[in-house]
């Protein structure tokens, strides 16, 4: 069973940048990772997914051109860098990971069976 562990995340102004990790315990090189994230009060939201090394990239269209997703086989870990942070970036970000290991960009959460405990972004105005 692949456990996700994220970090990374924390108290920054508008304009700033943070990057955030994702080391999973398993191999998952060969499977879609995403990151979702959860405002306080809204639903889940996706953000953005990556498919092995950078096939099947895809953001939400709320982060688009400010934030980027990458993976690191060596390390086993998804990044996300997000830049041009705004307040409404505020959320706890998860990282999930799509078990079944198939070709494609998948956006729902229900794509995705393995979670980890998310990390808090907070972007002050």
């Amino acid at each position: 069973q692949v456990q996700l562990v994220e970090s990374g995340g924390g108290l920054v102004q508008t304009g700033a940048s943070l990057r955030l990790s994702c080391a999973a315990s398993g191999q998952t090189f060969s499977n879609s990772m995403a990151w979702f994230r959860q405002a306080l009060g809204k639903e889940r939201e996706f953000v953005a997914t990556i498919y092995r090394a950078g096939v099947n990239v895809a953001y939400g269209d709320s982060v688009k051109g400010r934030f980027t997703i990458s993976r690191d086989k060596a390390k086993n870990t998804v990044s996300l860098q997000m830049d041009s942070l705004k307040p409404e970036d505020t959320a706890i970000y998860y990282c999930a990971v799509d078990p079944e290991g198939r070709y494609g960009v998948y956006r729902r959460q229900t794509d995705y069976m393995t979670w980890g405990h998310g990390t808090q972004v907070t972007v002050s105005s």
